[in-house]
């Protein structure tokens, strides 16, 4: 099996710490080490050789940084943004062009996962199915609050167990939901989070881009006719910028047949770390627990988290409860940890009235 691990996202949720000159993928949120690099570690099971990182150039100097054990070659640039069905299918031209019906699992780079064993074990399983029966099979998992900001797929009947794991056929994808229905599908145990995961074969899901999105496909066969010739970078540059930009969701999955996929439920402590009070709530054991990073002092403080990149610059916090304070060098944030989730509001206007702080 080969790893794609995307890591070309400008995500800016976790503003002012993640920007789009340096993401959460490549900051240290978690632990002392970065999310790219604990996403490479838990794939730890796999050679080096078997890892592939997908990102577009602005972003490869700290892949370079951070990950020197994957070899450069297998460094996929993404010469313009295409979003995740461009991005996957060219990774997929680049493998199957390589390693001929080898299978491949599509990997995010910037998710939080707490057991490292249990999300292995299901890769391994899916990779097994996908070699037995071709299909497009997705780990998914359980829906733990009832979240507006992840999609959602429907279980349908169980189709067998493989190793004590349960394998589903999918019912239907379902986009994000409002709050009446989210509560409804956590309730009704039929309805998991849609993390993303994807492992099939390369020359499978290639097949599924010929169909569905014919452009792209076509394009991506371009590519691969001129791969390892004088050719290459200006046949990817052209092709690759006139591919449609859609997400692989949109574009494939939610038009192959359900029978083509299969649904790999998992508990595995997974979060996408949306938001400041995600990741306070990922990091503590129980509500009125601090997070700190950082010089801090903290005196009758609870159920906040306190992130301080400047070194020489203390925050004293005294008498708070449920707050986010994150600062760093130009940019310091501070937000009730149940506004959270709205930072996107905050950030619309910092883009429009101080862009150089984004």
């Amino acid at each position: 099996m080969k790893a794609v691990i995307l890591a070309g996202g400008t995500g800016t949720r976790l503003w002012p710490i993640s920007r789009q000159n340096k993401p959460k993928q490549f900051q240290k949120l978690t632990s002392d080490k970065t999310m790219l690099q604990e996403t490479i570690e838990r794939l730890n099971f796999l050679k080096n050789e078997d890892i592939y990182i997908a990102t577009n150039k602005n972003y490869e100097d700290f892949i370079l940084e951070q990950c020197p054990q994957i070899p450069k070659k297998q460094i996929i640039i993404e010469p313009a943004l295409r979003d995740t069905a461009t991005c996957i299918a060219y990774a997929a031209m680049i493998i199957e062009h390589n390693h001929p019906g080898e299978v491949m699992a599509i990997i995010y780079s910037d998710h939080l996962i707490k057991d490292t064993q249990q999300f292995q074990e299901k890769l391994k399983i899916a990779e097994e199915i996908a070699k037995k029966e071709n299909s497009l099979n997705i780990i998914e998992v359980k829906a733990k609050f009832p979240s507006t900001t992840l999609g959602y797929v429907q279980i349908g009947k169980l189709l067998y167990e493989k190793a004590e794991h349960e394998v589903y056929k999918l019912a239907k994808f379902i986009e994000k939901p409002d709050l009446k229905t989210a509560k409804q599908f956590v309730n009704s145990f039929k309805y998991l989070w849609n993390t993303g995961y994807y492992v099939w074969k390369a020359k499978t899901i290639l097949e599924q881009y010929k169909k569905y999105l014919p452009d792209t496909h076509k394009n991506m066969m371009s590519i691969k006719k001129d791969l390892n010739t004088k050719k290459e970078q200006e046949t990817v540059q052209k092709k690759y910028s006139e591919c449609q930009k859609i997400s692989i969701d949109y574009a494939i999955m939610e038009k192959v047949p359900t029978s083509l996929v299969r649904i790999i439920p998992a508990d595995f402590g997974w979060s996408d770390v949306g938001t400041w009070a995600s990741l306070h709530d990922e990091l503590t054991h129980h509500h009125e627990e601090n997070i700190e990073k950082g010089l801090n002092l903290l005196l009758d403080t609870e159920g906040s988290l306190i992130y301080n990149e400047e070194k020489e610059k203390l925050i004293a916090c005294f008498g708070l409860k449920d707050q986010i304070i994150v600062n760093t060098r130009d940019a310091l944030l501070i937000c009730p940890k149940n506004k959270s989730a709205d930072l996107k509001k905050m950030i619309e206007k910092i883009q429009e009235e101080k862009k150089k702080f984004m």
